[in-house]
C-alpha cells in the first residue's frame, strides 16, 4: 500500500493546485486504488470531466482502469470523454454521500479507454468553447433575458453542450434554447449554477495573495454562517468577510473546529461572577488564548477585566459554595468594543432568511 508523507502530501496538493478546473480537483483521496481486490467488489467508477462535473459509470468490459485514465463513455446523445478519479469501494461510499438514488440515476456504460483520435475529437470540441460563450451571451441579451452565460463545456464528441448560467430569479429560457440549437447545430442543456461557482470557473487572487481555494483544490461548497465569524472574533465588516463571490470566505470554516473545542473549556457565557465589590458581566473571550473579559456594566464596556478561564472557573466555583474573592484578580484591559463601521451594510445580510429558497447549488435543465 502506498505510503504518504504530510511533505509528499502537500507536494501533491500543490501540484494539483497549479491546474485550474481540472480532473485533480478531488474531494477524496483513491486510497484503496492499489488493493488488488478493490475493483472486484464493484464494477462502477467515478468520472470526472471539464470543470467539477462527474458521472458513474460501470465498467462492465472489465477494462484495466485506474486513476487517471481517460475513458471514452455513453452520454445522451452520444459519447462523452472524461478522466477516471476513482474505481472500487469508495465509488460507492460517494455514491452514498451524496445522496444519489441509483434507482433514478441511469448508469451508463464506460465504452473504451480513450484512443488518440478520441483526445483530439475532444480537443477541436473544447476549442470552439470560448467562442460559443461570447457569442451565447450576445443571443441572451437580444432575447432581453435577464441571465448570464459564465462557461460553456463542449461534450467530448461535439454533439452536445451544457451552457452555464447564471440569474438572481426564474429564467424562462424556451426560447433561447431553440435559437442556441439552430445557431451552433447541437443539443443544448442549460444548468443554473450559484456566485460561488462561478467564481470557481473564473478564477482570481483572494485577499491573503493566494489563489481562489474554489478555482484550485476545492469543488464542495459547505454553508458558511456568520457564527463563524463570531466564534472567532472576527471585525463584522461585510466588505471584509465577503469573497470574490460575494458571499461569505469558504476560509472562514476552516478554523472552526479548532474554535469550538478551544471554547468549550472557557466558562459559559451567561454566568455572572460575584466578587465582594460588583458583579461582573461576560464582554468577550478569546478562546485560543485561553481567556475571558468580564465587564461591571451588563449593558456597556465599564472597568474591563481579563482573566485566565482557569480563574473564572475558580470564582463561579467560589460563587457555587456561597463565597465571593475581594477582586477578580485578572488583567484590566481596555475597550475593544467593535461596532459596524458606517456605509459598509449590514453583516447579516449573508444569513439566509427563513421560508427563502434560494440556493447555491440550484440546478434546473432543460434538454431539446
Amino acid at each position: 500500500m502506498k505510503k504518504y508523507t504530510i511533505g509528499a502530501a502537500n507536494h501533491e496538493l500543490g501540484a494539483s493546485a497549479t491546474k485550474r478546473n481540472s480532473a485533480h480537483m478531488l474531494p477524496v483521496s483513491d486510497w484503496l486504488s492499489d488493493l488488488p481486490e478493490n475493483t472486484q467488489l464493484t464494477d462502477l467508477i467515478e468520472v470526472q470531466f471539464k470543470n467539477t462535473r462527474k458521472g458513474y459509470f460501470h465498467n462492465s468490459q472489465k477494462l484495466p482502469l485506474e486513476k487517471g485514465v481517460k475513458v471514452v463513455v455513453e452520454a445522451n446523445p452520444g459519447q462523452d470523454l472524461g478522466e477516471v478519479v476513482l474505481t472500487g469501494k469508495l465509488v460507492e461510499l460517494q455514491i452514498k454521500k451524496n445522496n444519489i438514488d441509483t434507482s433514478r440515476y441511469e448508469v451508463r456504460q464506460v465504452v473504451r479507454i480513450a484512443t488518440e483520435e478520441d483526445l483530439e475529437r475532444a480537443r477541436q470540441a473544447h476549442a470552439r468553447e470560448h467562442e460559443t460563450m461570447i457569442k451565447a451571451r450576445e443571443l441572451a441579451k437580444s432575447l432581453g433575458l435577464e441571465m448570464k452565460i459564465g462557461d460553456v463545456e463542449y461534450q467530448g464528441d461535439g454533439s452536445k453542450a451544457i451552457f452555464f448560467y447564471i440569474a438572481d430569479g426564474r429564467v424562462d429560457f424556451r426560447q433561447l434554447i431553440k435559437v442556441y440549437a439552430e445557431t451552433f447545430r447541437i443539443r443544448v442543456e442549460m444548468k443554473q449554477i450559484g456566485a460561488r461557482q462561478e467564481a470557481g470557473r473564473i478564477g482570481g487572487t483572494g485577499p491573503c495573495g493566494r489563489e481562489l481555494c474554489c478555482s484550485t483544490w476545492m469543488i464542495n461548497f459547505n454553508s458558511v454562517g456568520t457564527g463563524a465569524a463570531r466564534l472567532q472574533n472576527i471585525s463584522p465588516n461585510p466588505q471584509k468577510l465577503a469573497g470574490m463571490c460575494a458571499k461569505l470566505k469558504c476560509c472562514l470554516n476552516y478554523e472552526v473546529p479548532v474554535y469550538e473545542d478551544a471554547s468549550k473549556l472557557l466558562p459559559a457565557r451567561h454566568i455572572e461572577l460575584e466578587t465582594k465589590d460588583a458583579t461582573w458581566y461576560f464582554f468577550s473571550s478569546d478562546p485560543l488564548a485561553g481567556t475571558v473579559t468580564y465587564s461591571s456594566d451588563p449593558q456597556h464596556p465599564g472597568n474591563l477585566t481579563t482573566l485566565s478561564a482557569a480563574r473564572a472557573h475558580e470564582i463561579i466555583a467560589m460563587n457555587r459554595r456561597g463565597e465571593k474573592p475581594d477582586t477578580l484578580e485578572g488583567t484590566r484591559a481596555v475597550s475593544t468594543e467593535i461596532g459596524y463601521q458606517t456605509g459598509h451594510g449590514d453583516v447579516t445580510r449573508f444569513d439566509k432568511k427563513k421560508n427563502h429558497h434560494h440556493h447555491d447549488h440550484r440546478d434546473r435543465r432543460e434538454r431539446r
